[in-house]
């Protein structure tokens, strides 16, 4: 299991999601992607992103505005 990061802040929806799918295509299965937004709407975008796909939303959690992500491919 391999793990990569994502820094997505400041960007805008659907600029993380577009990144986060992009990066997870050059990744293995069971691998992991550690994912940093503050776009409120990445909320919803990565739920559906990872319903959609077949990843699993492992961690979504919020501490003072940033939003961090953990998806497992």
């Amino acid at each position: 299991m391999k793990k990569q990061v994502l820094d997505a802040i400041g960007l805008l929806c659907p600029l993380p999601v577009l990144k986060a799918a992009k990066l997870l295509k050059t990744m293995n299965n069971g691998d992991i992607l550690d994912i940093m937004a503050t776009d409120p709407g990445s909320k919803e975008d990565f739920k559906n992103f990872c319903l959609a796909k077949g990843y699993q939303l492992i961690k979504n959690t919020e501490l003072d505005g940033i939003l961090s992500y953990q998806i497992k491919k």
